[in-house]
């Protein structure tokens, strides 16, 4: 693995390449045993059944297959000659794997003479279910044998599908291979039934294998699918679909959750421990056998495990081969139901005020595809930047031919593939066309945004939500479905970014209509209040649901609805009881027993949603200490006559005084004190205000992490927190900021202590 990195990392990027612990190889394989045992009455070392492993990496699942037990002895020449096949697209890979599969079998067998290994094919498994024939001119046998492995009905398919999304911008120019047939199948099965807006994720490579192995196994026979894999479609928001299409086109599922992801930080990434694979990857893994019995019917029997918090890869792997096989799990089921009878957040159709949902529409947030280009601390930088990025796009318009002609520097520009479509159409960019504003890009973190139609990549509904730059609006922000992290929420009223807390759905307290039947006149302004018509984001139909319930209680407003969902979202009993739920669906909504009860949330939920919209003018908390903010404190500095130090009064004006370069705590385990800089120090910091967690960082973190000075690897852009100190003319700005979140915090915790209980029957 390490030398596949060093030497072929454009390879490594686009097939993912991670070689699997055996403790989890074997417990896959011995699984299996156990799975054809219970469903099929069969075993792996009946005549018959076929396995095949589709990318064998350097042979590891065949080696310890034969070296499991699982297959007699009598029968291992016969298994080893027809019925294990496997696949591998990387030569060097391949040459290894042939090696170790024969010395292996060598070992065990001992024959009088050389067996040669003819179950491996030199082949991208993918590409061998897209065209009907292989070219035979350069490696004939290889060719013999890949089109009998094709005609071979396939009882078990095991392995490790490689990992990658592909490039990770067009910049890259590093696409991973189309595959028309199975990308087909995959929009109309896992992407058909998808809810999600952004469904790109369901071409990754790992979701492609699952999509290839449903379909490689007999329907009359069926048989089984055993994978180690990304583990991240158990809860992505993208893959409800293919979580649909698994139960319905298998019978029985097991899930083993590894966890290990470190996507996440803080507390939460502690929780999810160790990765399996190390360095390898940093999503989280799972072990996932699919089941295909003909004789029974109906949806699937989904067994489901999480292997637990705070284990350390080693840990993991002692307790998967202490199970052994799946014999050995205590299988659960987290969800009871409950969750389903309350009232959707969101509509099924936006824009509809009579929506049997608490909101008539909703948003993700703002995605730029570029955010180093079209986000920037500073509004002098990014118009500078903007223009000269905007330059360099319409220079290629003008010179380049065709894409292949294109240059691909990410100092430059950011190419996306709508950008490409409008270089193909030879569209022309302008500055002029963009507008700056405001954006919550992350929780308590503001930057300056260039919004333009053309270098935003997907605005969604936000131009409904937020259409000027002045524009007054209020949303409340969740992540989206959860996934490994906890469940959380922030409103604001910016223009939030896609990626404000995770993939962000935003509920809208309005939405903006453009008037149609606007009578413009020579004497208009250019922000006329009749250019847009205001909607309300919270449905009719809930409005009256609500004031049914409580006896017609015609006081209560949809604005009161608003914060009382964003009370409701709070709740701790909340967010215990349904997080299993809101890792899996967008949230949905009680409408509380008693009429005291809703107005407490909706009281309390005001308090919080005014507590984090003015965060910036809360005071400090009481008892916090800073060393060092004081105008009168004594600095050194040098005689420029004397070249002597002397000492000499900071001026609290003095924007050098408050610069931050980078935050830190004392250490790791001790948070309370923070060295602001070389001048400042914050100290008695209450363990407390760490309790206020949003998307896995306690908001205190959140600070910590982004006011700081960063360059972008790529595109080398400085962003400089000090910036928008000195633009805002407030030299304490960042200095203010923090002792502001600290009280936030606090407060923030104290009222989801005072929420009331919730009850459920």
């Amino acid at each position: 693995e390490k030398f596949f990195k060093g030497a072929f990392p454009l390879t490594v990027e686009k097939l993912g390449i991670v070689y699997t612990p055996v403790e989890c190889v074997d417990f896959i394989i011995h699984s299996v045993e156990a799975i054809l045992q219970d469903e099929f009455g069969s075993s792996l070392t009946d005549e018959n059944v076929h396995i095949l492993d589709p990318f064998t990496g350097t042979g590891t699942f065949i080696t310890r297959l034969l070296q499991s037990g699982c297959i007699k002895k009598e029968d291992m020449e016969r298994k080893y000659r027809s019925e294990i096949h496997c696949n591998e697209i990387v030569l060097l890979a391949y040459y290894v794997a042939d090696v170790n599969i024969e010395s292996v079998y060598h070992d065990i067998m001992r024959p009088e003479k050389y067996q040669t290994y003819d179950g491996i094919c030199l082949t991208d498994t993918f590409q061998l279910s897209e065209s009907g024939e292989l070219s035979d001119r350069y490696f004939p046998e290889n060719s013999e044998r890949a089109q009998k492995q094709k005609k071979t009905p396939v009882r078990v398919i095991i392995g490790n599908p490689p990992y990658s999304i592909g490039q990770k911008n067009a910049n890259d120019n590093a696409q991973n291979l189309k595959y028309p047939r199975l990308e087909a199948r995959i929009g109309e099965t896992y992407a058909k039934y998808s809810t999600a807006n952004l469904k790109n994720s369901l071409y990754d490579s790992y979701i492609k294998a699952f999509r290839w192995a449903s379909d490689r196994l007999p329907r009359e026979d069926g048989g089984i699918v055993a994978f180690i894999s990304n583990g991240m479609w158990i809860d992505g928001n993208a893959n409800d679909g293919m979580r649909k299409c698994l139960e319905d086109e298998f019978t029985s599922i097991y899930v083993f959750n590894l966890r290990g992801n470190q996507r996440t930080s803080g507390e939460l990434s502690r929780k999810e421990g160790g990765k399996i694979f190390g360095s390898g990857s940093r999503t989280p893994i799972a072990i996932t056998f699919l089941v295909k019995n003909p004789a029974k019917t109906g949806k699937a029997v989904i067994h489901y495990h999480d292997i637990g918090d705070y284990l350390t890869q080693k840990e993991k792997l002692n307790i998967v081969r202490e199970f052994k096989s799946v014999r050995n799990i205590d299988w659960i089921n987290q969800r009871d139901g409950l969750f389903d009878s309350l009232i959707p957040l969101f509509p099924e159709k936006k824009f509809v005020a009579t929506s049997n949902s608490f909101s008539s529409t909703h948003s993700l947030g703002t995605a730029t595809g570029r955010d180093s280009w079209c986000y920037n601390l500073s509004i002098q930088k990014l118009q500078s930047n903007m223009n000269r990025s905007i330059d360099f796009y319409n220079s290629q318009v003008e010179t380049a031919k065709d894409q292949n002609d294109l240059i691909y520097d990410s100092t430059q520009f950011s190419w996306s593939d709508l950008c490409l479509r409008d270089f193909s159409k030879r569209i022309r960019y302008s500055f002029k066309d963009a507008s700056f504003r405001d954006a919550l890009y992350r929780p308590f973190f503001k930057q300056n945004l260039f919004f333009h139609h053309n270098l935003i990549h997907r605005q969604y509904q936000i131009p409904k939500l937020f259409p000027t730059e002045t524009t007054e609006n209020r949303v409340i922000c969740i992540n989206s479905v959860s996934g490994p992290k906890e469940f959380t929420c922030l409103i604001t009223d910016k223009t939030p970014d896609y990626n404000l807390i995770g993939v962000t759905q935003c509920f809208p307290l309005y939405w903006y209509d453009l008037n149609q039947n606007r009578q413009r006149t020579l004497f208009d302004g250019a922000n006329e209040d009749d250019e847009y018509i205001r909607r309300d984001g919270i449905s009719d139909w809930i409005l009256k649901e609500v004031r049914k319930r409580y006896g017609n209680a015609n006081n209560i407003t949809k604005e009161m609805i608003f914060y009382y969902v964003y009370g409701i979202l709070h709740s701790r009993d909340y967010r215990e009881r349904f997080a299993a739920d809101l890792k899996k669906s967008l949230p949905r909504i009680p409408i509380v027993e008693k009429v005291n009860d809703f107005m407490d949330f909706y009281q309390y939920g005001k308090k919080l949603a005014e507590l984090h919209l003015r965060y910036e003018t809360v005071p400090s908390y009481p008892g916090v200490v800073v060393q060092g903010d004081q105008a009168v404190k004594m600095v050194k500095s040098k005689d420029p006559e004397t070249s002597e130090m002397i000492e000499d009064t900071a001026n609290p004006d003095d924007y050098d005084y408050f610069r931050v370069e980078k935050m830190r705590f004392k250490s790791k385990d001790d948070k309370s004190t923070i060295f602001y800089n070389s001048n400042i120090t914050i100290e008695n910091i209450p363990e407390k205000a760490y309790e206020y967690v949003v998307n896995g960082k306690s908001a205190i973190d959140w600070i910590v992490e982004r006011y700081c000075v960063s360059q972008d690897k790529k595109t080398l852009i400085i962003n400089d927190a000090n910036d928008w100190a000195k633009e805002h003319h407030k030299p304490r700005y960042i200095l203010d900021l923090l002792l502001s979140i600290i009280n936030v915090s606090v407060q923030t915790v104290d009222i989801m202590e005072a929420l009331p209980k919730l009850k459920f029957d």
